[in-house]
């Protein structure tokens, strides 16, 4: 909408303005904080016996845990034990009861 002398008229712009953010919200926010509530939930559901996927492809068993760190026994060699992070966990296979 252009008034006589051209000017884009001020609501239509405010609307395109309003249009736009309610767009980089559902496209690109929302879902960030959906994927970190996820990895949250992930986080606490992880326990001593779990077997866990690292961002890096490995399998291993939690053998210990701490408040951000986690020992991960790898393979069937008992001596491969590695400490790392928990953020360094993407998926978690609950043990069998």
């Amino acid at each position: 909408m252009l008034t006589a002398t051209g000017a884009p008229n001020g609501l239509f712009l405010i609307g395109y303005i309003i249009f736009f953010c309610a767009l980089m919200y559902f496209m690109a926010i929302r879902p960030q904080q959906k994927e970190r509530k996820k990895q949250q939930e992930l986080m606490a559901s992880i326990a001593i016996g779990d077997v866990i996927l690292t961002t890096s492809g490995f399998y291993g068993v939690i053998i210990d845990m701490t408040d951000d760190t986690v020992i991960v026994e790898f393979g069937n060699n008992k001596n491969c034990r590695i400490p790392m992070q928990k953020s360094a966990i993407v998926q978690v296979e609950k043990q069998e009861a």
